[in-house]
Formats: C-alpha cells, structure tokens, sequence
C-alpha cells in the first residue's frame, strides 16, 4: 500500500513539473523570448467551454535581468509608455476588478500581439478579442503573460 501511494505521489509531482515546463514552453514560444529560468509566481485563467473563451495571465518572476536582455534586443518589444491600444487593453483585461489581474507597471517593455483571423478592423472597434499580451516590468523583474480570447 505505501509503495502504490508512493508510486502515485511521484507521478503526481511529475506531472505538475511537467505541466509548469509545458507552460513556460508556450509562453516562450508566443512570446519569442526564453522564460525557461523564470519562477510562475501566480497565474489566473478562466478558459472554459467548448469555444475556450476566457482570460488568462502568468506571472512570472526572474533573478536579476535573465530575460530583459533578450526583450531589449527584440524588434518585437516596445518600451513603456504604453500606447494607447494597449493601455485599453489592459484596463479592459483588469475590469473593475479590485485586485486588477495586471499591475500598474512603470517602467518596462510590452508586446501585443493580434490572433484575431480576420484582422481587418481595428483592435479595440471589434466584435471579439484575441490576443497575446506581455508585460515586462523592470521594477520588479516581473513579466506577465496575458491573453484574451472571446
């Protein structure tokens, strides 16, 4: 008996770093930088339903500057201020929350990055919302990896 709930403990363990590196992996690849040495400090995702609508954010906590050298080098990363877009963007994320799922960030680096299929209109005057979300603050060496799907 305490070898078959040994046996389970260690599958279970498993499976939960697993499922952490198959989180990190995505994030990585979505976002074109590497977070493999970061650690998930929280995460929030309401994705449910046959259709996988939902919100979700990661945040993700680094030792010193690990990743804020590949995000200053990448074309695909802006430095704060934030535009306009994503500023609505993220208010539209944090709702009216009390406990807004993305801090207020002062100094950092963003990427938005646009899943819509039909990109036509423009991000904020659409029907539905997909998108990509990163925020890198370099305040607290916190990245936070957000979508939106609806």
């Amino acid at each position: 008996m305490k070898k078959r709930l040994f046996v389970a403990l260690a599958a279970l363990l498993l499976l939960a770093g697993c499922t952490v590196q198959d989180v990190r992996s995505k994030i990585s690849r979505e976002l074109g930088i590497d977070v493999s040495k970061g650690t998930i400090t929280s995460s929030y995702d309401t994705h449910g339903g046959w259709l996988g609508d939902g919100t979700s954010c990661f945040a993700i906590q680094f030792e010193g500057g690990a990743v804020l050298e590949e995000i200053r080098s990448s074309l695909e990363w802006s430095e704060f201020p934030l535009d306009d877009t994503v500023r609505a963007l993220v208010s539209m994320m944090n709702g009216s929350e009390e406990h807004p799922i993305i801090p207020e960030i002062q100094n950092g680096y963003y990427r938005l990055i646009d899943r819509q299929n039909d990109a036509t209109a423009d991000i904020l005057h659409r029907y539905s919302f997909n998108f990509t979300l990163g925020l890198y603050d370099t305040d607290t060496n916190i990245l936070y990896f957000c979508t939106l799907d609806t």
